[in-house]
């Protein structure tokens, strides 16, 4: 049976983890879930659990109290302050998506089911929606490798639409790190690697929270 994560009452300090299961996944996107979840702990021959090569990166909306230059946001703005992926409450609308990273082979897959809210060419997921997740995928992927990042380069070859409602898979691996720039890699395909719809070439800078924050 389908794992159903339900969201948190408005009395809940829990915040809801948006990377687990939901109603609206489809039979793909759960094959590759439970593909990639169970690599994340093994079980020894002595019947033992252990780490696996993989690892499933939580995914919450952030908290905000500060913008750029130091400036407190009102209780307004931080109450409507949304993660962009995560910003539409229906499942399946938008943004479906989880993300493993193998910090031993430096790599991070992304499986991610594209919502109608999405479409751009008719019935196809819009090029700004699919550089989004692209930017998502290379960025998490930057901050895993180096701490925290900023997109400096996002240089994207489109190959092929996706189709609204389609699973595909997002596979990143780091290229170089050179002092504070970090080189990521990214390609899109369909679920078995038979078709390409993008491939990416990123580049990320090292940041000081700080010095964000107060505008520096």
């Amino acid at each position: 049976m389908r794992a159903i994560t339900e969201l948190p009452s408005a009395l809940s300090s829990k915040p809801r983890d948006f990377s687990l299961p939901n109603s609206s996944w489809g039979p793909e996107m759960m094959r590759l879930y439970e593909r990639y979840n169970s690599q994340c702990e093994m079980e020894t021959e002595g019947g033992e659990k252990q780490k696996g090569p993989w690892k499933r990166l939580p995914s919450y909306n952030r908290a905000l109290k500060f913008a750029t230059g130091g400036v407190y946001l009102s209780k307004i703005i931080q109450s409507k302050a949304r993660l962009f992926t995560r910003n539409i409450r229906d499942p399946g609308a938008a943004f479906e998506y989880v993300l493993f990273v193998n910090s031993e082979e430096q790599k991070c897959v992304c499986i991610f089911q594209a919502g109608h809210l999405l479409e751009g060419p008719p019935g196809h997921v819009h090029g700004g929606a699919i550089a989004t997740m692209i930017d998502t995928v290379t960025g998490t992927h930057a901050t895993v490798l180096s701490g925290p990042v900023m997109t400096a380069n996002l240089n994207i070859n489109y190959r092929s639409p996706i189709p609204l409602g389609s699973t595909v898979l997002l596979e990143s691996s780091l290229d170089k790190k050179e002092g504070r720039k970090t080189f990521i890699s990214c390609k899109v395909t369909n679920t078995d690697g038979s078709k390409v719809h993008s491939e990416t070439t990123a580049l990320f800078l090292s940041i000081n929270v700080s010095h964000l924050l107060l505008g520096g």
